[in-house]
């Protein structure tokens, strides 16, 4: 069956998110579109995943629970689990490894935690946009140690990607998956960098604002819906 996925979406959690992005806006859209998996992926955290779960629940729309990791490299990776529980205690790990400086949300905005009624339950004052001091060389044991999968995040984009920042995706880094952010590059993109023709290609929104949630163009297919089954697909070489 065809499912139909975006699994790269910020909240009001992320400082470049906008704050109409809480649970309730977010699972919305994504029923409206008519998506069928989403990624709840803020910045270096995964505190409001609980609550976008919460809200999904009622929608039976699947939410993977995870994060856009920022390694020692300034590589953006997409890490996600199936349960909230894995999500929340790497969320705990990687808060113990990122750079602790005060966020200025006149600046950056400001980096909500939100209850399932869109209530604002609380506010980080680390700045969640950061390196942390995890490296792109580790970072898939790293994720795989705590249930997830990871994978490079918008590598055809010219800053905090890892084409952008090494030129090229080591296949000793163990992604099998990597994410286009336009996909239309991919034929290019596989031509410039061979190792692609054996990865995993997904394309997500990035979305940080309502309006940038996609349409339901990308999918997967599986037996039955489930993070579960999601994860494992991500996980696999092609």
């Amino acid at each position: 069956m065809k499912f139909y996925y975006d699994l790269h979406i910020h909240s009001c959690l992320s400082p470049c998110g906008d704050m109409d992005m809480t649970p309730n806006n977010i699972v919305n859209m994504a029923k409206l579109l008519g998506l069928n998996i989403i990624a709840l992926t803020d910045h270096n955290s995964s505190l409001n995943c609980e609550a976008i779960m919460k809200v999904a629940k009622k929608h039976s729309l699947c939410v993977l629970p995870g994060m856009e990791l920022t390694t020692s490299e300034e590589i953006h990776v997409v890490c996600l689990f199936d349960s909230l529980d894995k999500a929340l205690n790497f969320s705990e790990y990687v808060s113990s490894h990122q750079i602790k400086i005060k966020n200025r949300a006149d600046i950056y905005g400001r980096q909500v935690i939100m209850d399932e009624n869109d209530n604002e339950v609380g506010e980080l004052d680390d700045l969640l946009i950061l390196a942390t001091d995890i490296s792109i060389s580790n970072v898939c044991e790293l994720v795989k140690s705590f249930g997830g999968v990871c994978f490079p995040a918008h590598i055809d984009r010219e800053s905090c990607s890892v084409l952008s920042v090494l030129g090229e995706i080591d296949k000793d880094f163990g992604f099998n998956t990597t994410e286009i952010f336009d996909i239309s590059k991919k034929d290019v993109l596989k031509k410039s960098h061979p190792i692609l023709n054996n990865m995993n290609i997904v394309s997500n929104s990035d979305a940080h604002y309502l309006e940038n949630m996609r349409e339901p163009k990308n999918f997967f297919e599986l037996d039955s819906l489930s993070a579960e089954n999601v994860i494992e697909l991500l996980s696999k070489q092609k």
